[in-house]
């Protein structure tokens, strides 16, 4: 019999926090370089960035698919929508108005639920996600966004960076991983 080896879900969450600690830092990275009107270093900077939130986004599918398979995909579906939007916005493709941030807001919001949810990360990481979320969604009103700034964008920084630093230093907690992904394979399996 053939045994499929998968990666251990702490590994996973270890590996998608150094991604999103790489995508904070290419980031900022990318507003330097903008700031300091090296915009072709800084759109570079925004493709590393994405590259490495794409990462994220796959591995958080996979981590938290257990809690909820479908909040999952809709939750990948929003960061890689904002992903995309990211990596266009340098060509004006996509019209001013809409940001990124945007679809990341949602995105937060989602993996906060997931986490909530979890068994398997603190709850605490969750309200933190949700916060974040909400204060990106301050950006589905460039004016509103514009006058709260820089504000609406520290509830976002808290969240993510809290997130990213938990993974990274403490992963997830296995044991419990694997006993709600066994209880959602279970549930899975008495469905007609």
């Amino acid at each position: 019999m053939e045994r499929t080896v998968e990666a251990s879900p702490r590994f996973k969450a270890r590996i998608a926090g150094v991604l999103y600690l790489l995508n904070i830092l290419t980031g900022i990275l990318a507003l330097v370089f903008v700031g300091r009107g090296l915009v072709v270093y800084g759109d570079y900077a925004i493709l590393i960035a994405a590259v490495c939130y794409v990462g994220v986004t796959l591995l958080f599918f996979s981590l938290f698919k257990p809690v909820s398979p479908t909040l999952s995909l809709i939750a990948a579906l929003f960061s890689l929508v904002g992903c995309a939007i990211s990596t266009v916005s340098p060509l004006h493709l996509v019209p001013s108005w809409i940001s990124p941030l945007i679809f990341f807001g949602f995105y937060c919001l989602l993996i906060g639920r997931l986490i909530f949810r979890s068994t398997f990360l603190p709850r605490i990481l969750g309200a933190l996600m949700g916060f974040g979320g909400l204060g990106w969604l301050t950006f589905l009103s460039p004016p509103l966004a514009n006058y709260l700034s820089p504000w609406n964008m520290l509830p976002g920084v808290l969240g993510e960076l809290s997130l990213t630093l938990w993974l990274i230093v403490i992963g997830v907690n296995v044991q419990r991983w694997t006993e709600q992904a066994s209880a959602a394979a279970a549930t899975l399996s008495r469905l007609p």
